[in-house]
């Protein structure tokens, strides 16, 4: 791979005046780390707006851009489990057998350069205190998978990221380009739990009921840290005559060394590397919740 990008500081990125993440003892600090707790709480979703600052964007755009040539663009019709076939088990209509449209692209971890933008802020000490904090949790690690920990979601014209559930617990994302029309963030919160899979309530979302639907229509540069795990959510639809939708996604993890699943690795960058087969060999289930 070769270099695309130049060495920036964290300020070239980060809006460390209204976020003094070079701080965490200052006042300002933990005002934007309980607002963002308040949000977790309340429904596992938390907006710090403005968090990336517009030359940050556009240095984080222009890597995207660079590197948009080695995205994985799949059209597949999947239930919100990421399962694409019928399961005897249910009936037609029921979540598991009920396969939605999902068109979109990532660009996989090793197309980033080490010292480029996008590797900066997710490999950040700063970054990463302070999104354990906000998460109120002790410390967090990159995700050490090479093709998902850190991935740009692209959202082209007419493509659209349908209804679905995250295998990981939250996961954290840029805003780097909003579409000019659709590309919304959609989702509801706790829709499911510990041994409660919510599938009435699901079934009338994908039936189209927007009964405790929320929506954001994030700007470039918000950060949002999303708890998907148990929050029933999609990417709206980008309309045909839009530019494309463009996300940073940070994927941290409570433990080192964590490696995705090969099932859903083939399915959002079709294909996978050794170190999946050797994780699979040793894979345990964290929940009993459908994936």
């Amino acid at each position: 791979m070769t270099s695309t990008a130049s060495s920036h500081s964290l300020g070239d990125l980060i809006d460390l005046v209204k976020y003094p993440l070079d701080r965490p003892e200052s006042p300002d600090y933990w005002a934007s780390v309980m607002t963002a707790r308040n949000q977790l709480r309340v429904d596992g979703c938390a907006v710090i707006n403005d968090f990336v600052h517009l030359q940050g964007v556009a240095a984080l755009n222009q890597e995207i851009l660079s590197q948009k040539h080695t995205t994985h663009f799949s059209n597949q019709a999947m239930n919100p489990y990421f399962h694409f076939e019928h399961d005897p088990r249910f009936p037609d209509d029921h979540p598991m057998n009920t396969f939605l449209e999902r068109s979109s692209g990532f660009i996989p971890g090793d197309s980033w350069d080490p010292h480029g933008p996008m590797n900066q802020i997710f490999r950040a000490p700063e970054v990463i205190e302070f999104v354990a904090a906000c998460l109120e949790i002790p410390g967090l690690h990159c995700y050490a998978d090479p093709l998902a920990g850190l991935t740009s979601n692209i959202l082209e014209p007419g493509q659209l990221f349908t209804w679905h559930f995250d295998t990981n617990d939250f996961a954290v994302t840029v805003l780097v380009q909003q579409a000019d029309e659709g590309g919304l963030f959609e989702y509801v919160p706790n829709i499911r739990g510990a041994g409660r899979e919510g599938f009435d309530h699901i079934g009338k979302i994908l039936d189209g009921d927007r009964h405790g639907v929320k929506t954001l229509d994030l700007c470039a540069g918000d950060l949002q840290i999303f708890r998907g795990r148990h929050s029933l959510h999609q990417v709206s639809r980008v309309s045909a005559g839009s530019r494309p939708r463009h996300a940073a996604i940070y994927a941290y993890t409570e433990k080192p060394g964590v490696i995705g699943r090969m099932e859903r690795t083939t399915q959002l960058f079709g294909r996978v590397l050794p170190q999946h087969l050797e994780a699979e060999k040793a894979r345990v289930r964290s929940d009993e919740l459908a994936d």
